[in-house]
């Protein structure tokens, strides 16, 4: 049964990869009067809730890995920052906040991988992880869709950016700061 359903979470976490380059095509290719940005905002919250899917099967099953921790947190980097990338290609985010959050994931993924390769084991996700994760979710399908909502001198979406961008720095010093504590131990 493990195996089974070590399957299972793979081929989820798989499909969330396979998601990204087609959510990319749709949001490049989209216009405000089209099918593409509502299409492309939808799969991008199908691929966004396969994150929580597979954590919550992982830990229902009991059958979470140091590899499958890794890819998961993989998957989840390569959808935000693809997502991310095309935004900033079509004007709808910031060239600043994409380099802060695309950044933050390049940088704790890196030491995340460091830390599972010399000592075993994976870092759980932490409150800050999780808020970090949901507030670029939110203010990417909110730059996808781009409500015309003025609030102040900018729009809705560009509001939860600046959010999502002070909350990926939040969670990157808190890592920094998990990390250095692990780091410190070892030397």
């Amino acid at each position: 049964m493990r195996t089974s359903n070590t399957s299972v979470l793979a081929t989820i976490t798989y499909t969330r990869m396979a998601l990204v380059p087609a959510i990319m095509a749709l949001i490049l290719s989209g216009n405000d009067s089209g099918y593409a940005y509502p299409l492309a905002a939808a799969l991008f919250l199908l691929a966004a809730s396969t994150d929580w899917l597979d954590g919550y099967l992982a830990r229902r099953w009991d059958n979470t890995t140091t590899l499958g921790s890794f890819l998961d947190t993989t998957a989840d980097k390569l959808l935000v920052s693809g997502a991310l990338i095309a935004l900033v290609g079509v004007g709808r985010a910031s060239p600043w906040a994409a380099v802060i959050i695309v950044g933050r994931e390049l940088l704790i993924l890196g030491l995340r991988g460091a830390v599972a390769l010399t000592d075993g084991f994976a870092f759980a996700p932490s409150i800050w992880g999780k808020l970090k994760a949901n507030a670029q979710f939110a203010a990417i399908t909110l730059a996808i869709l781009r409500p015309h909502v003025d609030l102040g001198p900018l729009l809705l979406d560009e509001w939860a950016m600046l959010a999502a961008a002070a909350v990926t720095v939040m969670s990157a010093i808190e890592y920094l700061v998990r990390f250095s504590a692990v780091l410190g131990a070892r030397g």
